[in-house]
């Protein structure tokens, strides 16, 4: 059945009262809204607004509605159709043993037992192609009712890996620069942290690092503690990153991004890296292998499940 709604008159429903819809168009509206567009043979990635009132009327669920009231509808179950938010599921069988340990040692506890004072937690990572991109006309600073302004068109000017060592406890922060990532430029990044106190001669320095080949399994554990004994490569469940500060990077050097040369943006992050650990405080982690456990036991429930 079609359902077409005439404008309210002064003989019907009165000015200003709003048309009304039976509940089962609105359910339909709803599971429309739910789709994704490839299901409903529409070239599209998204279904914005517009596109969820076409369908409607295409699929002959309605004649008419407005804007507004499919706004009411789908607000009335948060529903966006025109969002979207990234997520991998966990596919490394030893997810909650691998983060357990990382959050352990956030905690300052190694297999059960407290760090001694002396011991350090090091978080490490790479963040790599950074590009320099100069752009062809000058970037305009804010203005009275105008915000920066930057040139669209750029001059590739080249790109670095950018490798940083974050000491969690004492807000500590070690990064340089490299042409290319790979196990050279990390054991440069190892060897610059460890070849100074207090990492120099402590018993134990743990580094937590991710599966990426450059240190990824038991051989990255036995060469890097051939090197320096007092190191313990701890690695993160696959796909996993404990290396917060990136993003901190990306936001507040990065972007946008309007370098004039390589050296140019070297010289911002390592700047940069300077002014944050003036600011930084050390990491007060409180999310704990307990919690981890309680989130993975319920999304392993039934009524998890069945809601999946």
């Amino acid at each position: 059945m079609l359902w077409l709604v005439y404008p309210a008159s002064r003989n019907n429903l009165g000015a200003g009262v709003p048309p009304s819809f039976p509940p089962n168009v609105v359910v339909q509206v709803k599971a429309l809204a739910c789709e994704l567009p490839h299901r409903l043979g529409l070239p599209l990635s998204r279904l914005s607004l517009a596109d969820i009132r076409q369908e409607a009327v295409a699929q002959g669920i309605v004649a008419q509605v407005s804007g507004t009231t499919l706004w009411r509808w789908l607000s009335a179950d948060a529903l966006r159709p025109w969002q979207h938010r990234s997520w991998i599921f966990p596919r490394d069988p030893d997810f909650a043993g691998k983060a357990g340990r990382i959050l352990d040692l956030y905690a300052r506890v190694w297999q059960g037992k407290p760090l001694h004072s002396s011991e350090f937690v090091i978080s490490a990572d790479e963040k790599t192609s950074i590009q320099a991109r100069r752009r062809k006309q000058p970037t305009l600073s804010v203005a009275v009712g105008r915000s920066m302004r930057v040139e669209h068109e750029y001059f590739r000017e080249g790109a670095w890996t950018y490798l940083a060592a974050w000491d969690v406890h004492r807000a500590k922060i070690f990064g340089h620069c490299e042409k290319n990532s790979g196990i050279a430029p990390t054991d440069r990044l190892i060897a610059a942290v460890m070849r100074r106190e207090p990492y120099k001669s402590p018993k134990r320095v743990f580094w937590i690092m991710d599966n990426c080949s450059a240190h990824r399994g038991q051989k990255a554990v036995d060469r890097i503690r051939s090197r320096w004994p007092n190191a313990l490569l701890v690695h993160t469940p696959v796909h996993a990153s404990w290396m917060i500060y990136f993003s901190i990077v990306q936001r507040k050097v990065l972007t946008p991004n309007d370098f004039s040369s390589l050296s140019h943006l070297a010289n911002c992050l390592m700047d940069f890296q300077k002014r944050y650990e003036q600011t930084a405080s050390p990491c007060q982690w409180t999310y704990t292998r307990q919690d981890l456990c309680a989130l993975l036991a319920k999304l392993q429930s039934p009524a998890a499940a069945a809601a999946a």
